[in-house]
C-alpha cells in the first residue's frame, strides 16, 4: 500500500462561481497541486533536480477521472488525500479525495508517466518508474 499525503487548500472567493459553490476546474488544480506535493513529501526530489540528474522531468497526466460529491464553498479548509492506487510498468494511477473534515466532497484518479525528453527527437516518452522512487513512495 502506497503512503498517504494530506495537502490543506484554503478556498477563497476568487475559487468559486457567481453561486459561491468551488467552480469544478479548482478541484482539479487542486489534484494536480496534491500529485506533486505527494512526491515531494515522500522523499522525492523536485522535478527540476531529477531532470538535471537524471533526465525525468515530471509525470504529466495521461488520463483523468473525477466524481463529484458535495459542495464546498470560500473561506472554508479542504484537505486533498493523496496515494498511489495502483503501479505499473510505465504509468500509476493516484487517488485523490478532497475532504471538509471526513466529508468526501469529490475524489478523482489520474493516470500519469514518469517521462524524459529523448535527445534524438525532443518528444516526451515515458520511462519504466524508477523504482527507488516507488519505494520511497510505499
Amino acid at each position: 500500500m502506497s503512503r498517504t499525503s494530506v495537502l490543506p487548500i484554503t478556498i477563497h472567493f476568487g475559487d468559486c462561481d457567481p453561486a459561491g459553490i468551488v467552480f469544478y476546474p479548482n478541484f482539479l488544480r487542486w489534484m494536480d497541486a496534491a500529485s506533486a506535493h505527494f512526491f515531494f513529501s515522500c522523499g522525492v526530489p523536485p522535478w527540476r533536480e531529477l531532470q538535471r540528474t537524471r533526465g525525468i522531468i515530471g509525470t504529466p497526466l495521461l488520463e483523468v477521472n473525477v466524481r463529484f460529491v458535495k459542495a464546498a464553498t470560500y473561506a472554508e479548509t479542504v484537505e486533498v488525500h493523496t496515494r498511489v492506487e495502483e503501479w505499473r510498468a510505465k504509468v500509476f494511477v493516484q487517488h485523490h479525495a478532497i475532504k471538509r473534515g471526513d466529508e468526501l466532497l469529490c475524489e478523482g484518479r489520474e493516470t500519469r508517466a514518469f517521462v524524459v525528453r529523448d535527445a534524438d527527437t525532443g518528444r516526451l516518452r515515458s520511462v519504466p518508474i524508477p523504482e527507488d522512487i516507488r519505494q520511497l513512495c510505499e
